[in-house]
C-alpha cells in the first residue's frame, strides 16, 4: 500500500486526508493519505523516507514551504520562482519539489468570477503560501500588489523575488480592490486581525486562505461591510487535485460531494 502524508505545525486543522483518500477511493487506487504534525528538526529523517520509497509523496504546509527546500533534488519552475514547495515526489529517484498552491488560487479566483485584472491587491501576511498568491495575481494581470507583515523585515524579504512589490505598515492602509488574508490568523475562532475595518469601505473583495474554520472573523468583517467574500476552500481542493495529478496521473473529480467533505 502507497503512503502518502501532509507535513505541517499546527497541523490538526488539515483536512487534505479526507480529500486525498476520497479520491483514492473512488479510483481504487491501493494507498492511504494522512497528517504529521513535525518540528523543523524532524525534516531531514522525513525526507529520508521519501528517498528511500517508505512514503510515495508529501504536501508541506505552514510553516515548511521553504524549509523543505534543502533536503530536495530539484524544483519545479514554479517552485523555482516563489521559493516555495507545498508538494514532492520522488521521480528517476530523484525529490522533486512542485508547487500547485499558484494553480489553485487562479482557479479558485477564476471559479468566483472575480476578474483581478487591473486591481490593486493588498495581501496580509508574508509567510509560505504568499509568493504562490503573488504570482498567480501577476499571471492574471493585477495592476499592483502591497504586503503587510506584523514582522516587516519579512514583508521586505519578498521584494527579492518580486521587485514591484510595495511593503505598507501595519494598519496605515489605503484604498485597494481586494484585501488577502494569508496570515494564520483565523484558525482558531476567536481569532482577530488588528486592523480598522473601517478603511476598508471601498474594498470589493475580501479572500481569505484560510477554509477550516470556513468563516474566520476577517470573513465576517467583510460581510459585515456588504462585500464579496470568499475563503480557502476552493484553492485548497484545485492545489490538492493538481497534487493528486501527479502523484497518481489521474484527473480527480470536483463535484458537490467533494467540496462537501470540507464543510465542518
Amino acid at each position: 500500500m502507497k503512503e502518502y502524508l501532509v507535513i505541517g505545525n499546527p497541523i490538526t486543522h488539515s483536512l487534505s486526508p479526507e480529500l486525498h483518500n476520497y479520491w483514492i477511493k473512488e479510483n481504487g487506487i491501493n494507498g492511504i493519505y494522512d497528517k504529521k504534525k513535525l518540528n523543523k528538526n524532524d525534516l531531514k529523517e522525513f525526507f529520508l523516507k521519501i528517498r528511500n520509497k517508505e512514503i510515495n509523496g508529501a504536501n508541506i504546509t505552514v510553516p515548511f514551504k521553504k524549509d523543505v527546500i534543502p533536503y530536495l533534488d530539484q524544483l519545479s519552475f514554479e517552485s523555482e520562482k516563489t521559493q516555495s514547495v507545498n508538494t514532492v515526489y520522488l521521480k528517476n529517484d530523484k525529490i522533486i519539489g512542485h508547487n500547485t498552491d499558484i494553480d489553485g488560487f487562479e482557479l479558485a479566483i477564476k471559479d468566483v468570477n472575480y476578474d483581478v485584472k487591473g486591481k490593486k491587491v493588498l495581501i496580509l501576511g508574508a509567510g509560505g503560501v504568499v509568493p504562490s498568491v503573488i504570482l498567480a495575481l501577476y499571471k492574471m494581470g493585477v495592476l499592483s500588489i502591497s504586503i503587510s507583515n506584523r514582522t516587516k523585515t519579512k514583508a521586505e524579504n519578498l521584494k527579492n523575488l518580486f521587485k514591484d512589490l510595495e511593503v505598507v505598515d501595519w494598519n496605515e492602509i489605503s484604498n485597494f480592490d481586494m484585501i488577502i488574508n494569508a496570515t494564520s490568523i483565523g484558525l482558531k475562532k476567536e481569532d482577530r486581525l488588528n486592523l480598522d475595518f473601517s478603511k476598508f469601505q471601498n474594498c470589493e473583495f475580501f479572500y481569505d486562505v484560510i477554509y477550516n474554520p470556513k468563516e474566520t472573523n476577517f470573513i465576517k468583517d467583510g460581510k459585515n461591510l456588504g462585500k464579496k467574500t470568499e475563503n480557502g476552500k476552493k484553492m485548497f481542493i484545485y492545489q490538492a487535485a493538481k497534487a493528486f495529478k501527479i502523484w497518481h496521473g489521474i484527473e480527480p473529480k470536483i463535484n458537490e460531494q467533494v467540496i462537501g467533505l470540507l464543510d465542518k
